[in-house]
């Protein structure tokens, strides 16, 4: 185990070092200076040049990457250029709004993907498999922003149980903050619980036609304790893996539903940062989120190592 430990801590280093440099080199050679887009049109040469000394971006290219990399080892993500504040700052207000509502989707994913895909695997090809298998097709199909709208319309509008949109911070307790979330986390996480259900059936159905799974139900176990004794670990593999890939998109790809419910959020502050030409909050951001994905990529690795024996005992 502790030789799979730090082989896979390694590779986190690695992956971690080989995305730094892709994503510097991408801003590097995308257009635009923005020293000039921050003066407008009509700015002097030297006016411009100034600001570029003032913003380091008159160093060279590799000299700029050092300190950037340097920075961000240290908790220094440098100033925004927009913004006048370190770019620390911004992210950890807007992580305040994006990593609540990221886990609040994915706990909704969970609580509605497992019974589904449970009661789907266990009745396969009854009313309910049916059933939970029409359904997640309609959550898939559905967009997430439309089903915003609509969670809007009859939570907010008619019945007014939650707030239509933004969010009142955490200052004034946790109450308001995630009634704010609760339907923009509901309306992320319907869709991903639909793939998930089918993932998790799929997984499931798979494994009951295994030679262990028959020789439980011939000493007697009913089909619901096979299911949950011994199907459903082997079958947590591919779940963990999609898992994985869904909190980090509800991490990053939420843009369009925290538009909809106008919530200062970690997308909103990349598309902002992109339309500003702020530079340095992009690379920041999205290093960020890089770091999220892989550390999370790290951990379902070791959750693969806790189900499946044979990874920690692979030479």
């Amino acid at each position: 185990m502790t030789r799979y430990l730090i082989g896979r801590l390694l590779s986190l280093a690695a992956s971690l070092a080989l995305a730094s440099l892709v994503i510097f080199a991408v801003i590097e050679i995308v257009p635009g200076d923005p020293a000039s887009y921050m003066l407008g049109l009509n700015a002097g040469e030297e006016t411009v040049a100034a600001l570029r000394a003032r913003l380091g971006l008159d160093q060279p290219p590799p000299l700029r990457y050092l300190d950037w990399v340097t920075g961000m080892a240290t908790g220094d993500f440098g100033l925004s250029y927009t913004y006048r504040v370190p770019v620390a700052e911004l992210v950890a207000e807007r992580l305040a709004v994006s990593v609540p509502l990221a886990l609040m989707a994915l706990a909704l994913t969970v609580l509605v993907a497992f019974p589904a895909g449970l009661l789907a695997a266990a009745r396969r090809g009854r009313g309910a498999d049916i059933a939970v298998m029409g359904a997640t097709q309609i959550g898939i199909a559905i967009p997430n922003f439309w089903f915003a709208m609509l969670l809007v319309l009859a939570f907010a509008l008619h019945w007014r149980i939650f707030p239509a949109g933004g969010f009142p911070g955490w200052q004034g307790g946790p109450g308001p903050a995630l009634a704010a979330l609760a339907l923009p986390a509901l309306a992320l996480a319907m869709p991903q619980a639909a793939i998930l259900a089918r993932v998790l059936r799929s997984a499931l159905i798979e494994t009951l036609d295994a030679d262990y799974v028959r020789t439980a139900r011939a000493k007697g176990l009913t089909r619901g304790q096979t299911i949950l004794r011994h199907a459903l670990r082997n079958a947590l593999v591919p779940v963990l893996t999609i898992l994985g890939m869904q909190f980090s998109f509800l991490l990053a790809g939420a843009i369009i539903i925290e538009n909809v419910f106008y919530l200062p959020g970690l997308g909103r502050l990349i598309f902002q940062a992109i339309t500003q030409r702020d530079l340095i909050v992009v690379e920041s951001v999205v290093m960020i989120l890089v770091f999220a994905v892989i550390l999370v990529t790290f951990l379902v690795d070791l959750a693969y190592a806790a189900i499946d024996p044979r990874l920690r005992t692979r030479r």
